[in-house]
C-alpha cells in the first residue's frame, strides 16, 4: 500500500491533516481487517478518546467505513477513491468561494462609480473628495500617521514606478517599525518587472506580506478597517480619490480585500503562471477569458492583467484557436457550451 508503507505516504498523511496516530488506525486496519475498537486500542496502545478521534478524522476523509456485515467493525476504503471524493468536496468550495469572489468584485467597482458619479460635493457623510495627485498624497500622509494596526492594499496596473516605490519606502519602514501589519496584493504580471520585485522583496524584508492575484478589480486603500481610499476614475487614479469611513462600506471592501488576499500567492514562493486548471488554462488565460466575456476590449483587458495591450491580443488570439473559432462571439457561445464561462460571466 504506497500510500501509507512509504515516505511518499507520509507526505500524502500529512497532507490530508492526518497525524501519525490516524496513520497508525489506518495501517492497523488495513493488515487487520477484523479488529474491533478493543483490538485496535490493545494493539496501537492509545486511549478511547484518541481512538475515537482518530476514526472521526479518517471517516471524514471517507478513508474508512463502517463494515456492511458488521457494523461494529470499520474497513479501510481505497485510499484513492477517498481522496478523490475529497477532493470533488474541495474543488465544490473552492467554486462557491469564486462565486462570492466575483459578486465581491462587480459590487466594490459599483460601488466606487455611484460615490464618483452621484456624489460631486467635495465632502459629505462618510465622504469626502479628493482632487489631483498631489491632494492624494498629502491626505495619506496624514491617514498614515494614525495608523495603529494595519494597511491592507490593492495595487492594481502592473510595474510601479521606481519613482513612487522610493518614495512610498520611508512611510512603509516607519509603519513596519511601528508594528503595524501591511498587506499588499500586486498583480502576477509584476513578476516580470525587476524593479518591482526587487521593492517587493525589500518591503517583505522589513516585515510587510506581498501576495499577486490575476486581475485586481479597483486600486484601494484601508487602514485600520475604518477608513479607505478609492479613485474616482478607474482609467486614472490619480485624477482623485474618495476616502470612505462609512461602516458598511469598510466592512464591503475588507470583505474584497480579504477575498483577493486568500486566493492570491507570496510573491516568495515561486510563479504559478503555469499551473493549469481543468481547461487547460494558465490562471492569466482563465481571468482573460472571464473579462472577455465581459465584452471588455483588448485594451481593458491589458490594463486589469497588467500587460501590454499587444499581450492582451495575444492572449485572446491563444484562446480563439483553443476553442477553434473564428471570431469572440463564436469563441464566446463555445466558452459556454463547453461550461468554461456560466454565460452570466
Amino acid at each position: 500500500m504506497p500510500y501509507v508503507n512509504s515516505l511518499g505516504g507520509c507526505i500524502v498523511l500529512d497532507a490530508l491533516g492526518l497525524d501519525d496516530s490516524c496513520a497508525d488506525v489506518y495501517r492497523t486496519l488495513l493488515a487487520q481487517p477484523q479488529a474491533d475498537l478493543g483490538d485496535l486500542r490493545v494493539r496501537l496502545g492509545i486511549s478511547d478518546d484518541e481512538l475515537r478521534t482518530a476514526l472521526d478524522k479518517l471517516s471524514e476523509l471517507a478513508l474508512i467505513r463502517p463494515s456492511l456485515e458488521e457494523p461494529q467493525l470499520f474497513r479501510a476504503v481505497d485510499p484513492e477513491l477517498g481522496i478523490q471524493a475529497l477532493i470533488a468536496r474541495q474543488q465544490e468550495r473552492l467554486a462557491a468561494e469564486q462565486q462570492r469572489v466575483e459578486r465581491l468584485r462587480v459590487a466594490a467597482v459599483q460601488l466606487a462609480a455611484d460615490f464618483a458619479a452621484s456624489r460631486p460635493r467635495k465632502t459629505m457623510p462618510d465622504v469626502e473628495r479628493l482632487d489631483g495627485i498631489e491632494e492624494i498624497r498629502d491626505r495619506i500622509h496624514v491617514l498614515v500617521r494614525a495608523v495603529t494596526v494595519e494597511v491592507m492594499t490593492l495595487a492594481p496596473g502592473g510595474a510601479q514606478s521606481a519613482a513612487s516605490m522610493e518614495a512610498a519606502k520611508p512611510q512603509d519602514q516607519e509603519l513596519l517599525a511601528r508594528g503595524v501589519r501591511m498587506r499588499t496584493l500586486y498583480l502576477d504580471s509584476v513578476r516580470n518587472s525587476p524593479a518591482t520585485v526587487s521593492y517587493a522583496k525589500w518591503l517583505s524584508e522589513q516585515g510587510g506580506e506581498v501576495r499577486t492575484a490575476t486581475s485586481l478589480p479597483i486600486r484601494l486603500m484601508i487602514m485600520d478597517r475604518n477608513v479607505a481610499i478609492v479613485p474616482t476614475d478607474g482609467e486614472d487614479s490619480a485624477a482623485g480619490a474618495l476616502v470612505l469611513t462609512g461602516n458598511g462600506t469598510l466592512t464591503a471592501l475588507c470583505a474584497l480585500f480579504e477575498s483577493i488576499w486568500d486566493n492570491g500567492v507570496p510573491l516568495g514562493t515561486g510563479q504559478r503562471e503555469r499551473e493549469r486548471d481543468h481547461r487547460g488554462l494558465i490562471p492569466q488565460e482563465a481571468e482573460a477569458l472571464r473579462l472577455l466575456g465581459q465584452g471588455l476590449t483588448d485594451e481593458a483587458v491589458a490594463k486589469r492583467l497588467g500587460v501590454s495591450p499587444r499581450t492582451a491580443r495575444r492572449i485572446a488570439a491563444d484562446l480563439l484557436e483553443l476553442l477553434g473559432a473564428r471570431s469572440r462571439f463564436q469563441a464566446g457561445a463555445r466558452a459556454v457550451a463547453r461550461g468554461w464561462l456560466t454565460g452570466e460571466e
